[in-house]
């Protein structure tokens, strides 16, 4: 039974209103037609909408999400799966390069405790060039 209007969908799926409408316009919720003027949403679709903010937390794009939504109701385990993996390949690499920008700047860190005249940290992010300035 259908019951929610759209703010009670977005509220219940931790979304503003808007995030609703931009979902229906990119065809991942349904748009139901109007009953007395209102739209009326039902468990299905504050269930789809949970899933779609979940899916996008773990870092999956409108179109994969998408993808996975056309799926056949989990039966299609071989595309899901390949999805997951491309996802986790994605986010090792972002955990690499995070990593590295870490040890950098602990190493910029590290060289600003001891460093005399220009900031190492801020003359890195300048290039290396010291700014412009007086004298």
């Amino acid at each position: 039974m259908e019951t929610d209007t759209i703010g009670g969908l977005a509220r219940a799926g931790g979304v503003g209103v808007e995030t609703v409408r931009y979902y229906q316009r990119r065809g991942l919720l349904r748009t139901p037609a109007r009953d007395g003027g209102v739209r009326r949403y039902g468990p299905d679709d504050a269930r789809r909408l949970r899933f779609i903010r979940m899916v996008q937390a773990a870092g999956f794009t409108l179109e994969q999400i998408a993808e996975l939504l056309a799926l056949d109701s989990g039966r299609d385990h071989a595309r899901a799966r390949e999805l997951a993996r491309g996802r986790i390949h994605d986010l090792d690499v972002r955990i690499a390069e995070l990593s590295a920008a870490r040890a950098a700047l602990s190493r910029l860190a590290a060289a600003c405790d001891h460093a005399e005249g220009p900031c190492p940290i801020i003359a890195a992010f300048e290039g290396g060039e010291r700014p412009p300035g007086p004298g």
